[in-house]
């Protein structure tokens, strides 16, 4: 069985690239540089959200399911350098071939990864490849928006209407999962500029076990898993993240009623 894997990225602002593409003195404070972009984005938009080129990958999350294995973790160390945590996702593609899945991954997380590989020089020809190199990937690919091997499961249940997009934390917990846990992406600047890295990867972590439970639901709903395959998943899951023993894998247990 193709293995399956869950991913999702939290970002900051690429305070380097965009003292460059602000023009502004390069003993501008990070801060500063963030706030001056937020203000600029604010006057020309209404909101403070970055374009994705302005976007800097601080932690990459996954969940693999393959054979009789389930397993979270988070790509790198705390403070590995951007290029090789996105260089480490793009090996694991190279390696395992896998299919991906994502909540808005299609909208965001992708195209922030291809941006920054382009900037860091990120190697990633399976990911890449549509039909050059092995004939299967040109009829399913990662990068076409209908194919199977990456499943924007948000971008799929709204049938690719931007309108009809819904939020990971409210449909998981209706669904009854955790959802998000005391944090949100509009959070992570602040936790990153405190110092708080490990509480962003486990916010990530704790992202793609939501998206995987809301997976096993959809896989569920359109018959792929009967209701005994899928009980027996999600208690491989409970299982699991019991066996982490972390205080975030604590919480969101003891929210998942």
């Amino acid at each position: 069985m193709t293995p399956t894997l869950i991913f999702d990225i939290e970002t900051i602002p690429d305070t380097d690239g965009l003292r460059v593409l602000l023009d502004l003195p390069a003993d501008t404070s990070a801060e500063d540089v963030a706030n001056i972009a937020f203000h600029q984005r604010r006057q020309s938009h209404g909101h403070d959200f970055l374009p994705l080129q302005q976007h800097r990958v601080v932690a990459i999350s996954c969940a693999l399911r393959e054979g009789d294995n389930f397993r979270v973790w988070t790509l790198g160390t705390p403070d590995a350098p951007e290029a090789e945590i996105i260089q480490r996702f793009f090996d694991g593609i190279e390696k395992y071939t896998p299919n991906l899945v994502s909540w808005n991954g299609g909208g965001f997380d992708l195209p922030v990864l291809h941006y920054r590989s382009l900037i860091h020089g990120v190697v990633a020809p399976r990911y890449w490849d549509m039909g050059d190199d092995d004939r299967d990937f040109k009829w399913n690919n990662y990068i076409s928006r209908y194919h199977n091997r990456h499943l924007d499961l948000m971008d799929l249940l709204a049938l690719y209407q931007g309108r009809a997009n819904a939020p990971l934390d409210q449909i998981a917990q209706l669904c009854g999962f955790p959802g998000k846990l005391g944090m949100d992406g509009s959070k992570v600047w602040d936790a990153y500029k405190n110092g708080q890295i490990d509480a962003i990867r486990n916010y990530c972590e704790t992202d793609v076990a939501n998206t995987y439970l809301v997976y096993l639901r959809f896989q569920l709903m359109r018959g792929a898993l009967t209701a005994e395959t899928y009980a027996s998943e999600i208690q491989l899951v409970r299982d699991t993240l019991g066996g982490y023993g972390g205080e975030h894998w604590q919480e969101f247990l003891q929210a998942w009623k």
